[in-house]
């Protein structure tokens, strides 16, 4: 935990290079040609932007047949809490019908696909196997592919995409929030993987899709991109997103992540917690309406100005809160969920903190297999 001490010096990093990144939605020559004559169903949240303007709008503007919106987790609009079942609507503005894919049914059915020839994807990832926008990703190309209509992709940089690290995911896990053998952090753009999960015959029957990649340019996986528009409710800030790949596997545990605080996924802690000395109460908020310890004081650490700064001067899952939180706990039995080894993979990592491995030594186990994956990764990366 040395990082958080106090006083402890910045470190200096490279400025955002949004200024030279177009992404694949700015590049409209790329595709609007395949749009033409295509009755268009669009795959898309409040990320989906050119500019200042929405996706669907810029579209419609230019007279593309978009015939429907499929939303993803947290909806259209990105409003929804984590995990909160999203309902199908029309949109205020543009009266489309928006098909949820995060409720009764996660995969467009043939039904919601008959009046469709092509489907758009444009969805924000931040580049964590749990985050659950891949999975959408998945069934829409396993939908497309099952009745043979194609997809394009238009991809957006990868904010953790300069880094590769934690463990593979054991496919005897896989679930909504782990759905393919690769890394916590995995490194690749949207359409990147896309294309791996084309490439290596994930989908359901070895099905292969229809794809197209619509490519950003000005963008390398060393370069640092600040999202314009938060991905989810509880993903505010760059800090966040820094932090994520980390704190996010508190969710499998009896420590809370902020939500309902003004630092979500950038203070950890709960009631009753010895180490640190950052109190937060929870509180209904938008995006987090029912937090965990709702109204009770949690004790704990504030890791937001570590989020900025080390997460890309020292890029890696950081495991230390983690082991630091489950040695500190009073009653050891309770800190994991059955929520844990969905996030984390497996139940390797579990196993291996409850064993009092050290964070070298977890990180030392994991080396194999990400090797192997970064080999596989390889062809199917669109930039360098």
């Amino acid at each position: 935990m040395a990082a958080q001490q106090a006083g402890t010096a910045p470190v200096p990093v490279e400025a955002y290079a949004n200024e030279r990144i177009l992404t694949g939605a700015a590049r409209t020559d790329r595709y609007l040609p395949l749009l033409k004559g295509k009755r268009v169903a669009v795959v898309t949240n409040q990320t989906g932007m050119i500019g200042r303007t929405h996706l669907v709008d810029s579209l419609l503007a230019l007279k593309v047949d978009v015939v429907k919106v499929f939303t993803p987790e947290h909806g259209f609009r990105g409003e929804a809490d984590a995990g909160e079942q999203v309902k199908d609507e029309r949109d205020r503005k543009t009266g489309l019908p928006l098909v949820s894919l995060y409720g009764r049914n996660k995969k467009p059915s043939p039904a919601q696909l008959a009046d469709v020839d092509l489907l758009l994807f444009d969805i924000q990832d931040v580049g964590v196997r749990f985050y659950t926008y891949t999975s959408t990703l998945h069934y829409v190309m396993e939908a497309a592919a099952e009745l043979g209509k194609p997809v394009v992709v238009l991809d957006r940089p990868d904010p953790n995409g300069f880094y590769v690290d934690g463990p593979v995911l054991d496919t005897a896990y896989r679930s909504f929030v782990g759905m393919h053998p690769v890394p916590l952090v995995h490194g690749m753009t949207i359409g990147e993987y896309a294309r791996m999960v084309n490439g290596e015959g994930w989908l359901k029957g070895g099905v292969r899709c229809n794809l197209t990649v619509v490519p950003c340019s000005g963008y390398d996986h060393r370069a640092y991109y600040q999202l314009p528009v938060r991905p989810s409710p509880n993903l505010p800030n760059m800090a966040a997103v820094y932090l994520y790949p980390a704190l996010g596997l508190f969710e499998g545990t009896i420590v809370s992540v902020g939500r309902g605080t003004d630092l979500p996924f950038q203070c950890i802690g709960y009631p009753g917690c010895t180490l640190g000395e950052y109190t937060f109460t929870p509180r209904p908020m938008p995006g987090a309406k029912d937090p965990p310890y709702l109204g009770q004081t949690c004790t704990g650490l504030d890791l937001s100005s570590f989020g900025e700064v080390y997460s890309r001067a020292e890029p890696r899952l950081n495991l230390e809160w983690l082991i630091g939180m489950y040695q500190a706990a009073p009653d050891k039995g309770r800190f994991f969920n059955n929520f844990f080894d969905k996030l984390a993979g497996g139940p390797a990592l579990r196993e291996a903190i409850i064993a009092g491995k050290t964070e070298a030594e977890i990180q030392r186990s994991w080396q194999p297999a990400l090797e192997a994956f970064r080999e596989k990764r390889k062809a199917y990366l669109l930039y360098p």
